[in-house]
């Protein structure tokens, strides 16, 4: 193979790197070069970062932090580094910067002022899980982290019940449980899942399955769930309703014809809500209901 020949890097120029997201061997040519030649490295982690570049043998590099504490007072003082002709990479701790990362300040405030931004791309967990995934891929929308808090988690998954497009979720392994009980729950058991950990790493793992048997499966082993993971959910393969449902409507002719489980299960599924939920609604509607009469 023929060697390929790096431009030199240019003066005044911000290059976003990406970097491996587990395989250091995944890191390519040319992002090593420009971590090798740029004048400051800016970085989420400089201790992380730190342990990368000492592997790629770059010696005495100058660090600038940035991280999303810090993002918003150092981005004048980078922007000036670059406008006095510093040659700067911009890293995250892994992956692509700015992909559910910090950096959306600096590069905006970079082009607002003019000043060339150059991709350098390779690794990203988004990408990685989709290609694994065997979900389509021809369309599909990134939703980062979904909220730490229940209520919030579930309102954004019932924004999402009429997506038709494949959807990509980072989650915690202390919290991804709960998102997929409530993936479960929401889009309904039979929702096909990709559960993506640890990719590139030692121990890797894709488990591909309907939600509602990942979910369970889950639960019975054995072993702490640890690592970096990567949901992937199919969209909606019934296109939505141009007519939204009325709720109100649907919960009281429901409540006058079936039983509450039976009448909240219907309701769940038609709406992509809580069955919980329309369960009380339902009581609620039949109680009032029989109050009336």
């Amino acid at each position: 193979m023929s060697k390929v020949s790096i431009p030199s890097l240019q003066p005044g120029t911000l290059y976003v790197v990406a970097t491996p997201i587990g395989n250091l061997g995944d890191i390519s040519a040319r992002a090593a070069q420009v971590l090798h030649d740029a004048d400051i490295i800016v970085a989420e982690d400089t201790r992380h970062t730190l342990g990368l570049l000492n592997h790629l043998g770059v010696e005495e590099p100058r660090l600038i932090s940035l991280h999303e504490h810090n993002e918003a007072r150092q981005v004048s003082r980078i922007t000036a580094l670059l406008q006095s002709g510093a040659r700067m990479a911009l890293v995250s701790d892994a992956g692509t910067p700015m992909i559910s990362d910090p950096g959306y300040r600096l590069v905006n405030k970079a082009k607002t002022l003019d000043l060339p931004v150059i991709a350098v791309p390779g690794p990203s967990a988004v990408t990685a899980a989709l290609s694994i995934s065997g979900l389509p891929t021809d369309r599909f929308v990134f939703e980062g982290f979904l909220s730490a808090r229940a209520e919030a988690r579930r309102t954004r998954l019932r924004s999402l019940t009429s997506e038709t497009r494949t959807l990509v979720f980072f989650e915690s392994p202390k919290r991804v449980q709960d998102t997929l009980t409530d993936i479960a729950n929401i889009f309904g058991e039979d929702r096909l899942v990709a559960f993506c950990r640890e990719m590139t790493k030692r121990f890797e793992s894709v488990q591909r399955a309907p939600v509602g048997e990942l979910s369970a499966r889950l639960r019975e082993q054995r072993e702490k769930i640890k690592g970096e993971i990567v949901l992937v959910v199919r969209g909606v393969e019934t296109p939505p309703s141009a007519k939204p449902i009325d709720e109100s409507l649907l919960v009281e002719l429901l409540a006058s014809a079936l039983p509450p489980r039976k009448a909240s299960e219907i309701a769940a599924r038609l709406t992509g809500g809580r069955k919980n939920d329309f369960y009380k609604r339902i009581l609620w509607a039949a109680d009032r209901a029989g109050t009336d009469s």
